[in-house]
């Protein structure tokens, strides 16, 4: 199985003024798919702190998944998309692209996301939204897409074409 962290990113979690509500529904979801959270940390909305927190997580951890959550939106603070892509070597729009459209099917406030999602040496990184509801819909939507999305980063995954034929072998 796949290593992951969970980087909730929020001033008032930091300083202990809220609980971590969507930081626990995405380790929950993770261990009910079985996979083990072996990070976790709160950081305030500092893009220098979020960067550092990824870069250490990604080159001296050796993580294969960090999921982020808050700090996505339109605010002054909001600034997780930024920290991500100055850590990023490649993006990987599909994953925020996923997150956004599905959530648009439940609410139009969707589009206010400013979410990214790419990579860093083997490790794929995606923001998702700070609420607890939104964190747990956005996950759930590339939850089916990470196994595979470690395997190829890591050099493990099999031949594409191969995955897709098995997938639509039953399709009309």
């Amino acid at each position: 199985m796949f290593r992951v962290g969970v980087l909730t990113v929020s001033d008032k979690g930091w300083h202990g003024e809220r609980q971590d509500r969507s930081g626990e529904v995405i380790r929950e979801i993770f261990s009910g798919a079985g996979v083990r959270v072996v990070n976790y940390d709160i950081v305030p909305d500092e893009k220098n702190l979020i960067a550092d927190k990824l870069t250490e997580w990604v080159d001296e951890d050796k993580l294969d998944i960090i999921i982020t959550t808050g700090g996505t939106g339109l605010g002054p603070r909001d600034v997780t998309p930024e920290a991500t892509l100055s850590v990023m070597d490649r993006v990987a729009p599909g994953f925020a692209e996923t997150m956004r459209a599905e959530s648009l099917k439940k609410t139009p406030h969707a589009m206010l996301s400013r979410a990214v999602s790419g990579i860093r040496g083997s490790c794929l990184i995606a923001n998702l939204p700070g609420s607890p509801k939104a964190a747990r819909e956005c996950l759930e939507s590339i939850l089916p897409a990470l196994p595979h999305a470690v395997e190829t980063l890591s050099g493990q995954g099999g031949d594409c074409a191969a995955v897709e034929e098995t997938s639509y072998e039953n399709s009309p």
